[in-house]
């Protein structure tokens, strides 16, 4: 039978980095492709714990059905602990509990996007929401980045070029791909810019809390007085991936769209998952949690940036400065074809993502690629490296 998918989905491709991820699944590969967690990050003391007292005093409250806004004490926990923390949510802000952060993605587009609308989007950026982007058939147009983040003049000129720009999409901490962190300065002039032209941004912050140096800086949700900043936040990255639970603080109004787009989904986000991290938050010491992975993040990159100055400097790799998150943004020299030595590196059995599974158009050239400094262990990092500035 020939099967007639929808126009949404008949030209979508598998993620390069899932594909690229069936390699790092090997033992016999080196993983710099992936982007989990470190395997030592995970509370799984805690987790375990809290578990067990779940379904022993309160079995029922984690195994029925539960509303779709999300379990009401983390939620309202949450939207304390943000406006206290990062100054995140205003009275007119609402929170949503989604399936991962990635969810946020889709039941915002899902509520904005008709065919041929366009989103702006950093270039490079994450593949995963740009494939959502693509599935509702949104006009992607990526901007370019400086050393500390968007291009400005790129940014307005997109904003006076393009019509039916529905949102800017930016990951302005440790961006993945490129580790880049947005200047404050920057994220000023991004939210003016973007309220100029009635542009929603939307701010996804997975990484935010990996900061291992320099000094934070504040969210541009924290800027918004004007209801245009759509936050995106993930327990994947400091709790477990595996859990999937993440979080949107908005305008009431978008997130009322949103509840109404979930139902459709997935009913509500785990019950169970919701309530681990409600108790891993409140019971625990959360704060000392996250100290914890910086310090393991810290110590993974400085594994990465000793075997990248000692193999790929003198072969003319460049990569770009990164002060948290999980990964590296390397350059090739000139002359270097990317794909043919992502292909070379594979046969050396060592997994890195080709930077064009980042950009809004897979066929405008690039010479870099991703590497994660997170999951492989120290001598795997150390060997990695050494063969893929060999490859050059």
């Amino acid at each position: 039978m020939e099967y007639n998918f929808s126009s949404r989905v008949k030209n979508l491709k598998p993620s390069a980095i899932r594909e690229i991820f069936k390699y790092s699944a090997d033992p016999s590969y080196i993983p710099l492709s992936a982007g989990n967690p470190a395997p030592n990050a995970f509370p799984a003391k805690a987790v375990g714990e809290i578990s067990v007292a779940l379904l022993k005093n309160a079995p029922v409250s984690v195994l029925q059905y539960s509303t779709t806004e999300g379990y009401t004490p983390l939620r309202e926990y949450l939207k304390s602990y943000m406006k206290q923390k990062h100054g995140v949510g205003a009275d007119t802000d609402g929170i949503l509990i989604t399936s991962g952060a990635q969810q946020v993605m889709d039941l915002l587009t899902k509520s904005f996007i008709d065919a041929g609308d366009v989103v702006l989007c950093e270039a490079p950026s994450f593949i995963g929401s740009l494939n959502t982007f693509r599935s509702f058939e949104a006009k992607l147009v990526g901007v370019p980045m400086d050393a500390d983040g968007m291009n400005l003049e790129a940014l307005n000129n997109a904003l006076q070029t393009h019509e039916n720009i529905k949102y800017f999409y930016t990951i302005p901490n440790f961006q993945n791909p490129s580790g880049i962190t947005m200047s404050l300065q920057k994220r000023r002039a991004v939210y003016e810019l973007c309220k100029k032209h009635g542009v929603l941004i939307l701010e996804d912050n997975p990484y935010g809390d990996l900061r291992f140096t320099g000094e934070d800086i504040p969210c541009i949700k924290s800027l918004d007085t004007d209801g245009i900043v759509v936050y995106a936040g993930s327990f994947s990255k400091v709790i477990a991936p595996g859990i999937r639970v993440g979080y949107v603080i908005a305008p009431e109004e978008i997130i009322r769209k949103m509840v109404v787009c979930k139902q459709g989904e997935d009913v509500h986000t785990n019950i169970w998952a919701q309530s681990i991290c409600h108790h891993f938050m409140t019971e625990y010491d959360y704060e000392a949690h996250l100290g914890a992975l910086r310090e393991i993040y810290k110590q993974k990159a400085d594994v990465l940036l000793s075997a990248m100055r000692e193999h790929f400097r003198p072969k003319g790799i460049t990569w770009s400065s990164f002060e948290g998150g999980l990964f590296a943004w390397c350059t090739l020299p000139e002359g270097v074809v990317m794909m043919d030595f992502v292909q070379r590196a594979l046969e050396q059995k060592v997994c890195v993502v080709p930077g064009t599974a980042f950009l809004t158009d897979e066929s405008e050239p690039c010479s870099s690629f991703r590497v994660n400094f997170s999951t492989p262990t120290d001598e795997q990092l150390k060997d990695g490296i050494r063969i893929l500035g060999s490859l050059v």
